[in-house]
């Protein structure tokens, strides 16, 4: 067994793979900690707490912590019962900013590829056991100090919803880093295939790239949602620079309340496909924003939040649109990767090529729609979550509709992209031939 090539005599005194990974993990632990203390800190050289003390602030930056790594804060406050009493009520903070979950998950992305290049072919896992060991302990032990009388903490949370970006992070890098995954575990996939037969073959041809269509349908959603939100926000930046200015926050408050909208920048394009598709998302408990309609109530004085449209669009079906498109793309990139084997299959066994033609292209707007509904369910499970106040308990997209809404439209779109796909062909090779015939 061999280090790979590119890494042979990097170190003089080899360090145990194992304490490397942990050594990894910690620093990303202990980097990832300051990133999210430092807002917390400036906040409090402003006079922003009422209570300063260290103790506090160093609770408070890892009750933040964990939240950016998916784990909910339960929390308790007083709520007014019926008369004069006070009932005790509890919520769950779990409203994740996946723009801040970026921070470990790109220091894990390095430290994947780090040890990737210190490791052994297949024994990556000795680096990631240990890795894996010591961050889980981090957000225990964090878990187990920062809970107080009014932020619950569920100590297997701590431990367990940490790891899933970090590890996931790890991976990616270690992957980048191997280029391949037999470099990576020291299995030949290449070598397996070769070993089935050739219709198993052809049906993971299939399945595999009616997948990758399924993630080019739901990537091309995500970037028209992101420049629909993009313009959503130029249109309505006067209205978000008034609630800015009305909540007088100060230099250093305005700083952060922009820098924690910002972490939820990615929740936000989540929420604006699901708004896009006709799913829409809630803002609040018995609340719907979409672009069939928005029925939201009282809201916090959160600036984005000025930029939502309300009320009854005459338009907004309009929107619906662009799943369809993001389809229509899919099914022609499907075509130009000439894998429908189950239509060579189809048209074998069936001799009406009317029949099998339809059929074929029906499966594949099924096939490829199922994808990038499950994706997108995946997405709005991730994006949604409570603010654990009052009606904000519920915030976000539901998975499930979002999941029918992303599958139909798609679906749609991937028949009219497959179907027309030979003439879009067609259109590219006359332009090509123009050009090259007014170079000439």
């Amino acid at each position: 067994m061999k280090l790979r090539a590119d890494q042979t005599g990097e170190r003089g005194l080899p360090m145990p793979l194992w304490l490397q990974g942990a050594l990894e993990s910690a620093q990303a632990a202990v980097i990832s900690a300051l990133v999210v203390a430092v807002p917390i800190i400036a906040v409090w050289a402003t006079a922003g707490f009422q209570d300063g003390g260290a103790d506090v602030l160093a609770r408070l930056a890892g009750q933040a912590w964990l939240l950016i790594h998916g784990v909910p804060l339960l929390l308790h406050t007083v709520g007014s019962g019926a008369g004069s009493a006070s009932l005790p009520d509890a919520g769950a903070l779990s409203l994740v900013p996946l723009g801040l979950t970026l921070i470990p998950f790109l220091l894990a992305w390095r430290a994947g590829r780090r040890l990737a290049r210190a490791s052994y072919t297949d024994q990556l896992w000795q680096a990631l056991l240990g890795s894996w060991l010591v961050y889980a302990g981090f957000g225990l032990t964090t878990g187990f100090i920062c809970r107080t009388s009014d932020v619950g903490i569920t100590l297997w949370a701590a431990a367990l919803a940490p790891l899933v970006p970090f590890a996931l992070g790890m991976v990616i890098g270690a992957r980048r880093e191997a280029g391949s995954w037999s470099r990576l575990i020291g299995v030949d996939a290449v070598a397996w295939l070769s070993r089935t037969s050739q219709h198993s073959r052809w049906a993971g041809s299939y399945l595999g790239s009616a997948i990758k269509a399924g993630c080019v349908a739901l990537m091309a959603s995500l970037a028209m949602s992101a420049v629909l939100l993009a313009v959503d926000l130029f249109i309505h930046w006067n209205l978000i620079v008034a609630v800015f200015e009305a909540l007088d926050a100060g230099a250093m408050g305005g700083a952060v309340l922009t820098i924690a909208q910002l972490g939820f920048l990615p929740n936000l394009v989540v929420f604006a496909f699901a708004w896009i598709s006709g799913a829409g998302f809630a803002l609040g408990a018995g609340s719907q924003a979409g672009a069939l309609g928005t029925a939201v109530g009282p809201l916090p004085s959160i600036p984005v939040f000025a930029a939502l449209p309300a009320g009854s669009l005459d338009f907004g079906f309009a929107a619906l649109v662009v799943p369809v498109i993001a389809g229509t793309l899919a099914g022609w990139w499907f075509l130009r990767e000439g894998e429908n084997h189950f239509d060579e299959w189809l048209s074998i066994k069936i001799r009406a090529r009317w029949f099998t033609a339809a059929a074929s292209t029906l499966a594949l707007g099924v096939m490829v729609g199922s994808v990038a509904g499950i994706l997108a369910a995946g997405l709005a499970w991730l994006a949604r979550g409570s603010a654990g106040v009052g009606r904000l308990t519920d915030i976000g997209p539901d998975p499930l509709r979002t999941a029918l809404f992303v599958a139909a439209e798609v679906g749609i779109g991937v028949v009219i992209g497959y179907a027309a796909g030979p003439w879009l062909e067609r259109q590219q090779k006359l332009r090509e031939a123009d050009l090259e015939t007014a170079a000439n």
